[in-house]
């Protein structure tokens, strides 16, 4: 069932000071499912790599309304998600009735569960947050992974005709319009990064803009 499971939301103010749960909650409520139905390259991507490993369990930090979801759930996965915008959790309520769990807060509070996922996917997410929200992210998704399990990540590129622009905020972040601070990966960021959770690949992906594709493995950090 699609159990909403309230958590006080952490409200961490954006460069403007409009906080990020307002910032969500008011685009989803202007612009509904602003990327439409259709799932990400990403996501299809990793929905059969998650099937070739036999992946059961899967959890969607910034599951939004549920397109990337429905790809995983209609390969017989089951979806738990993390989302900041109850009006997004709305909308997914709308395509998924109650057959998901999505938890209503912020993915900087995670975790929220005591639950060990055999995959974990995280889409055009982890680049709005700034070094260290990024690292503990990371490393909570890691620590909620199965012995076997792996986590796959998208995040934007240098590559980016938006690299650089907008307000500089630190290196390889910048402020590409009101309220969205954006940090613009390459490999040695990612390297850096991911290093010590089991990466064991980068790939390239065009998405709205050019991204890369992050896998992990909890099995790899272990070797």
């Amino acid at each position: 069932m699609l159990n909403f499971i309230a958590k006080p939301t952490t409200r961490i103010c954006m460069n403007t000071g409009v906080e990020r749960s307002e910032f969500w909650e008011s685009a989803f409520n202007e612009k509904g499912e602003m990327w439409g139905l259709e799932p990400a390259k990403s996501a299809i991507v990793t929905k059969d790599f998650f099937l070739d490993k036999s992946l059961k369990n899967i959890l969607i930090p910034g599951i939004g309304y549920g397109r990337n979801a429905k790809v995983f759930y209609d390969a017989g996965m089951k979806v738990t998600g993390i989302e900041i915008s109850q009006t997004a959790i709305e909308m997914a309520k709308k395509h998924y009735g109650d057959t998901l769990t999505i938890y209503h807060s912020s993915v900087t509070d995670m975790p929220y569960d005591t639950t060990l996922y055999d995959g974990i996917f995280c889409y055009a997410l982890i680049h709005l947050l700034d070094e260290e929200e990024r690292r503990k992210l990371i490393n909570d998704c890691y620590n909620q992974l199965s012995a076997n399990g792996y986590m796959v990540f998208t995040a934007v590129s240098k590559k980016a005709s938006t690299f650089g622009q907008g307000k500089f905020i630190s290196k390889d972040r910048y402020e590409i319009f009101d309220g969205v601070n954006m940090f613009f990966y390459d490999r040695e960021s990612i390297t850096a990064e991911f290093g010590k959770t089991g990466l064991f690949e980068i790939m390239e992906i065009t998405e709205n803009y050019p991204f890369y594709l992050i896998k992990c493995s909890k099995s790899t950090a272990h070797k």
